[in-house]
């Protein structure tokens, strides 16, 4: 199943600066399915969208990002995506 985690940021910018690299690179170090992932332009979150088989092996591993380690989300959401 298709996988979306849509995330909005902390107003913590500088803290953000300093986990981002290695938040992306565990991302992308996982070997996710179809994994593509990043930032919106304004920097106010991001969005990530991957395969996974259920929505709780995928807030699993929601769970264990960095940015939610570090305190840094305002707001997390994991859904099932069925894109047409």
């Amino acid at each position: 199943m298709r996988i979306v985690h849509y995330d909005s940021m902390k107003p913590e910018q500088d803290r953000m600066r300093v986990v981002a690299p290695e938040h992306a690179a565990d991302w992308g170090g996982l070997g996710l399915r179809a994994y593509l992932g990043g930032p919106f332009a304004d920097r106010t979150g991001g969005l990530i969208t991957f395969e996974a088989d259920s929505v709780p092996k995928a807030e699993l591993m929601v769970a264990g990002d960095l940015f939610v380690q570090e305190d840094l989300l305002e707001a997390s959401v994991v859904k099932e995506w069925v894109p047409q």
